[in-house]
């Protein structure tokens, strides 16, 4: 059986997508990237917005309107927020909730009668995530969270904080890095939280990693700025441990992270930063930014934004306030007009693009260890054009001759110049 998966959303989301991916593999069933050959396709849905819920409603139909044939699972936030709902549109023929995640591949095999094929589970197979187009993996080592801020409809929807166990972690990295992934991306929706319901902690799952694996790199996900354990900017010494952290601070004025329930303030937020900064140059400390929260005054308008300024940020991710039903903030006083939220976020894009094309200037002429993915443009004058990261997360280009094989492979450049989108590079090594 050929199955297509889908996702929407955060990196978690596509952390599981990946462990079902294999999961189905050792049953001995097929990925495929193309909808049109699969037999059972799985959607794993979003709903941290009101845009977020109707993009998931858009995709479970337009692929059962392109599919028809395919049986259809669908889980994820929008699945079990909304369940009744989900369970109702044309086509879907199983939903999983994120309280069954752990189990949506025996569930969707014994549920919807679909046989498993032994005799092929131990042939070796393409590993999924190249079928599916990717270079690096997502793992998944949390989930749930236990705060509340007052905007996010998440922690309504994934649940009590639950981590997984250090080997369970080390054991899939080394699967993963046995069939040529050569990067790690660790995902939770509360990844600071790690190991707070099994005695352990982030510093210490890291450590375990980067002594019991040998995959060249290792990066983390959005982390919330708060229950950073001690040493814990002392592991970016280590150079398999990549230089980008993604900390949303959702607001650069006091009063409204009071507001929005969040613990981090903005003095303490500078705090962190000033460490990574010191502890390793080039630290790319990218961010998330609500505009127009509830209540949100001019004057605290004009505060996130000299604070943001100041921070000096690599990227920024920029979200308008849409209320979520279920969440307190979709009941406070004093909305913002549409009007204003727009102007706010022409504003903050501006500001946003400028301080990414600063960091961008401070890293030419640098050298960097890039990990060069396999999609390629060919170029006029009869050479590839491969794109990449480096270590702290900039988006790189290289143009070699057809017979220079750069996929999946990590190799050394020097930063030359920014182009729209990309940084041009040329190889050292």
């Amino acid at each position: 059986m050929q199955i297509h998966l889908k996702t929407l959303g955060c990196r978690l989301n596509e952390a599981e997508l990946e462990t079902w991916a294999q999961a189905f593999q050792a049953k001995g069933h097929g990925i495929t990237r193309n909808l049109n050959d699969a037999q059972l396709v799985i959607i794993n849905s979003c709903a941290v917005t009101q845009d977020a819920v109707r993009k998931s409603k858009q995709l479970i139909r337009r692929i059962h309107r392109d599919n028809p044939q395919a049986k259809l699972v669908v889980s994820g936030c929008y699945a079990t927020l909304n369940e009744t709902e989900a369970a109702q549109l044309m086509g879907v023929d199983l939903i999983v909730g994120n309280q069954d995640k752990n189990q949506l591949v025996e569930k969707t095999l014994a549920e919807l009668n679909l046989d498993s094929m032994p005799a092929m589970s131990t042939e070796p197979g393409e590993v999924s995530l190249f079928s599916r187009g990717r270079q690096r993996a997502f793992v998944k080592v949390q989930d749930g969270c236990r705060y509340r801020c007052t905007f996010c409809i998440v922690t309504v929807a994934r649940g009590e904080e639950h981590s997984r166990s250090i080997q369970d972690v080390i054991d899939e990295i080394n699967t993963l890095h046995s069939q040529g992934i050569n990067e790690a991306i660790i995902t939770g929706v509360h990844l600071g939280g790690y190991g707070s319901d099994i005695g352990s902690d982030l510093v210490e799952l890291i450590t375990e990693i980067l002594n019991k694996t040998e995959i060249p790199r290792l990066r983390l996900g959005s982390l919330e700025p708060w229950e950073l354990p001690n040493g814990f900017f002392e592991l970016f010494k280590n150079p398999r441990l990549m230089p980008h952290l993604h900390l949303p601070l959702q607001s650069g004025s006091d009063s409204v992270l009071k507001r929005m329930a969040r613990r981090c303030k903005t003095e303490e937020f500078s705090q962190i930063v000033n460490l990574a900064r010191t502890t390793i140059p080039h630290f790319n400390i990218t961010t998330d930014i609500i505009v127009g929260f509830p209540g949100e005054t001019e004057q605290e308008w004009q505060e996130s934004v000299e604070y943001i300024k100041m921070v000096r940020f690599g990227h920024i991710h920029i979200f308008s306030y849409s209320p979520r039903e279920g969440t307190a903030a979709a009941t406070f006083p004093n909305p913002v007009s549409q009007e204003v939220k727009k102007q706010r976020s022409r504003q903050l894009h501006e500001l946003a693009e400028n301080l990414k094309q600063a960091f961008i200037a401070e890293n030419i002429g640098t050298e960097a260890e890039i990990l060069w993915e396999g999609q390629t443009e060919a170029l006029d004058n009869g050479k590839n054009r491969y794109f990449g990261y480096t270590p702290n997360y900039l988006r790189v280009a290289c143009d070699v001759a057809e017979d220079v094989i750069l996929e999946n492979r990590v190799r050394q450049a020097r930063l030359l110049s920014a182009q729209p989108g990309w940084i041009g590079t040329e190889l050292i090594d």
